[in-house]
């Protein structure tokens, strides 16, 4: 797994105090990229996410692919001891991680105006519900309610049934992403005011909501300017004519995107249809839109009438997008993700080998690499504090005591 490529964020300390989804995937990114991310974890028991979905030998498979390339270090933060070696570690970071509620970190003395009196140059990536700010701000908020009220749920499924979640924790996710852009603007910023220990350090306040709400598209505009509600559509995309999923003869489902002209008519030539193809008022989208209800039912039929492999084979000749509704079973035979090495191997602790999901994005110089899988639980405890100069007979001591 190991690469003597450089990598990008090399030299760049990361402290990560968030727990299962957020905060961790957003560290994970700088991770794979070279950055030295140490993850602070409970004594008893550390990150849930451990434990979450498919468990192998008593660890989460989820978790060796979430902290790959993270350093494990246990500390008990209801120790004031605790809280020291916490400050100490923020002191020599570039950035912290954490989606605690906003004011837990406070309450243990290791808020912003705390940690940044010490380092000033520290930027400070906040992932939380609601914000650090506003009535909200101390309400608890995973991403499902992050993507509820961002307005994602609300048009997510078909209209005579109630809304429906994406099959992942996407709110949490696009936090996170934000999240760890947030941290790299914030250190262009720090390094064009003075660089790592003199440069201007900030705050990164990234809310599950408004995450999601980013992501949005035009519901604002259209709603301010014609009070129009986007509502739930199912698999159709309102306003973009063609795109939908279409059922094949054997049961499959493909995905056809004719929504630009010159592919519109292309597609209409493949199913036979060259009149709509000529037609002037599909000649746009706006007309096209117009007789949606139309051109889905030429679809449907020209693809009920075939298998996926026919059905794919046609459209791929003519030049038209479209693709199978991807399990993961088909992911692992497909020889696009194979050839992108999408799916890389490594073992796991006992030596069983198994793969996880490949780095994105792809970098031509300095590419990111998976190092090592998730870390045993306090597995790096020890070097970390010798680096930070504790002695052998302290961390023994802090050991002893439940601190570490």
């Amino acid at each position: 797994m190991t690469t003597a490529t450089p990598k990008a964020l090399a030299g760049l300390k990361v402290l990560e105090l968030g727990t299962l989804i957020a905060g961790p995937f957003c560290a994970r990114i700088l991770a794979e990229f070279g950055a030295e991310v140490i993850k602070v974890e409970a004594p008893d028991g550390g990150d849930p996410l451990r434990k979450w979905r498919k468990v192998y030998e008593g660890t989460s498979l989820w978790w060796y692919v979430q902290a790959r390339n993270k350093k494990s270090v246990t500390i008990n933060l209801k120790h004031e001891e605790g809280r020291a070696i916490l400050r100490r570690l923020a002191a020599d970071a570039d950035v912290v991680i954490e989606n605690f509620r906003p004011g837990v970190l406070e309450k243990l003395g290791c808020g912003w105006d705390r940690l940044s009196a010490d380092n000033p140059a520290l930027v400070m990536v906040r992932l939380s519900g609601f914000g650090q700010t506003g009535p909200m701000a101390e309400k608890p908020g995973f991403g499902a309610i992050g993507e509820s009220m961002g307005g994602l749920r609300f048009v997510t499924g078909f209209a005579d049934r109630p809304p429906v979640k994406t099959g992942i924790s996407i709110g949490d996710s696009i936090a996170a992403l934000w999240g760890a852009l947030g941290a790299l603007i914030a250190l262009r910023h720090r390094d064009a005011t003075g660089g790592a220990r003199r440069g201007q350090g900030q705050i990164v306040d990234v809310a599950l909501y408004e995450a999601v709400f980013a992501m949005m598209e035009s519901l604002v505009p259209e709603f301010d300017v014609f009070g129009f509600v986007r509502e739930r559509t199912g698999n159709i995309m309102p306003g973009i004519t063609p795109s939908n999923t279409h059922t094949t003869r054997d049961g499959k489902h493909v995905i056809i995107g004719g929504n630009g002209d010159a592919i519109f008519q292309r597609l209409m030539r493949a199913v036979d249809r060259a009149d709509l193809a000529t037609d002037p008022a599909l000649a746009d989208n706006a007309g096209r839109d117009a007789r949606r209800d139309e051109i889905y039912g030429v679809l449907d039929k020209w693809a009920g009438a075939r298998d996926e492999a026919d059905v794919l084979a046609q459209l791929a000749a003519a030049g038209v997008p479209a693709s199978r509704v991807y399990s993961v079973a088909d992911m692992f035979a497909d020889p696009q993700y194979l050839a992108r090495a999408m799916l890389q191997e490594a073992k796991l602790p006992d030596g069983r080998s198994f793969r996880m999901p490949g780095i994105v994005p792809k970098l031509s110089a300095t590419p990111g690499a998976t190092e090592w899988i998730g870390p045993g639980l306090g597995e790096h405890t020890e070097a970390v504090l010798l680096s930070l100069g504790y002695k052998a007979v302290e961390i023994a001591s802090l050991r002893a005591a439940g601190t570490i």
